[in-house]
């Protein structure tokens, strides 16, 4: 009897560790990723998945609004005027990837303060604005983008920003 309990505690551990399951930043970070794909940008593909509680509350890709033509169609604005990256957000067709997220929270009524946003990239001034202002208090990323003010921005609002390597698939 005393065998059996020794048997059966150890069984799962040793699935979970044979499973190598992702931790969670990880796990959403790939759902960002996978988000991405959706992308219409013809310079960046960026996505952005917002979490509460380890629960999937939005998400959101780079691309055109609804109902107005992508740029695969038109074109890339910032690429006809030679607007650097990082700068003159204003100038381009497409909505960013953070802002599609909180967006479609609103939409649908759904809350965000105290969430996690999950992004391929540092989140822009603008952006980070909107998120500073939706409550967000936690932004993990994988990459940086060249908008030095965004990180002052959420340094000042007390807004923690996690850089996580991506995970190289399986």
């Amino acid at each position: 009897m005393k065998n059996e309990k020794k048997i059966k505690n150890k069984k799962p551990r040793a699935i979970n560790q044979a499973l190598k399951r992702p931790d969670w930043d990880t796990y959403f970070l790939e759902l960002a990723h996978l988000a991405s794909q959706r992308a219409t940008c013809l310079r960046r593909k960026v996505g952005a998945v917002i979490v509460k509680n380890r629960h999937l509350l939005s998400t959101g890709y780079n691309g055109a609004p609804k109902g107005i033509s992508h740029c695969d169609v038109t074109g890339c604005l910032r690429e006809k005027l030679n607007i650097p990256s990082g700068e003159n957000h204003e100038l381009c067709r497409g909505l960013h990837a953070e802002q599609n997220a909180i967006i479609q929270a609103a939409l649908y009524g759904v809350g965000l303060e105290k969430a996690t946003l999950y992004c391929t990239t540092l989140p822009c001034s603008i952006c980070a604005k909107m998120i500073i202002n939706a409550g967000i208090k936690e932004i993990v990323i994988s990459g940086g983008y060249p908008d030095r003010i965004a990180s002052e921005f959420f340094k000042e609002a007390g807004v923690r920003v996690k850089y996580v390597k991506k995970r190289r698939n399986n």
